[in-house]
């Protein structure tokens, strides 16, 4: 599958987000628990510039808990202040206030220095489409301040959000990047729902979820769907397609809306707690082998 994905209206988020980057101490960016690095925008980098940073592993309930804290150890090596959330139960939210002062240490030091008292630290929300920005304002916030919903680019427009009297949230809307250099990247998205469903291909990101799963979550798709797992994706594709009873007229079996509830089954956790790719420096301890730390091509 080959993905190349950026409507209009994203470049022009982005290039506000460029315009008011001068008014934030902090950037406070999610993303996946399941695919961190997928979901991680590489153009915040760039419009961040040297903005204090901090990171939000969000869905964590979703994902592997060894997994987890690995990738915690891993973005707080790379310079940023990480902490694990789950935005839609709450869990974690209090720990974002501390991340943020400790990512703004030294500016409020400065601020002291200058006379500077108790002037609210403004941080700035960002993330990809569907990763649970809203949710996460809505948590923290303790109110519904921003719009939810669970498709992407929901969020259209900029608000301000007073948090309290030591923080105010610039939320922004979700933005991707212009192009996939790795086409797994895009995989990884279309599987956590960040791009259209209608524009993918659900029988190959199917099989590619399924060759993962047999490989590194072994005995998976037994215990959801009481298969024999094979070696052979479509194999075992058909096999969930017959348990399920999905069934085309004359008896064919129905590949594409197996691969639908394979989907599903993956967002919603049904499968156990997956993650689709692992910290750079676990990848050789995690596959056994110097390899592609993610979901197979």
């Amino acid at each position: 599958m080959h993905f190349q994905w950026y409507p209009g209206h994203m470049s022009k988020a982005k290039r506000v987000m460029q315009e008011d980057m001068k008014l934030i101490d902090v950037v406070i960016e999610l993303v996946d628990a399941r695919i961190p690095l997928s979901s991680k925008n590489p153009d915040i980098n760039q419009i961040a510039g040297n903005k204090s940073r901090v990171i939000l592993l969000n869905k964590y309930d979703l994902s592997d808990d060894v997994q987890n804290q690995k990738w915690k150890e891993y973005f707080e090596s790379q310079g940023y202040i990480a902490a694990l959330v789950n935005s839609k139960k709450g869990d974690g939210i209090r720990k974002v206030n501390d991340a943020v002062i400790t990512a703004c240490k030294a500016k409020i030091e400065r601020d002291r220095k200058r006379g500077i008292l108790n002037r609210p630290l403004r941080a700035m929300v960002v993330g990809i489409p569907n990763v649970g920005k809203s949710t996460f304002i809505n948590s923290i916030s303790g109110k519904a301040s921003a719009k939810t919903g669970n498709k992407p680019g929901v969020t259209k427009g900029k608000q301000w959000i007073k948090l309290n009297k030591s923080i105010e949230l610039l939320d922004t809307p979700g933005i991707l990047w212009p192009k996939f250099e790795d086409q797994r990247v895009g995989l990884h998205l279309a599987l956590i729902g960040s791009i259209r469903d209608d524009i993918l291909n659900s029988y190959s990101m199917s099989l590619d979820l399924i060759s993962f799963l047999t490989t590194y979550y072994k005995g998976a798709l037994t215990e959801r769907y009481g298969i024999t797992e094979s070696e052979d994706a479509v194999e075992n594709l058909a096999a969930i397609a017959k348990k399920r009873a999905c069934l085309l007229k004359g008896g064919e079996l129905d590949l594409e809306k197996a691969s639908g509830f394979l989907v599903d089954d993956f967002r919603n956790a049904k499968l156990g707690k997956v993650t689709l790719e692992f910290p750079p420096e676990t990848e050789s301890e995690a596959q056994g082998e110097e390899n592609d730390n993610s979901i197979s091509e």
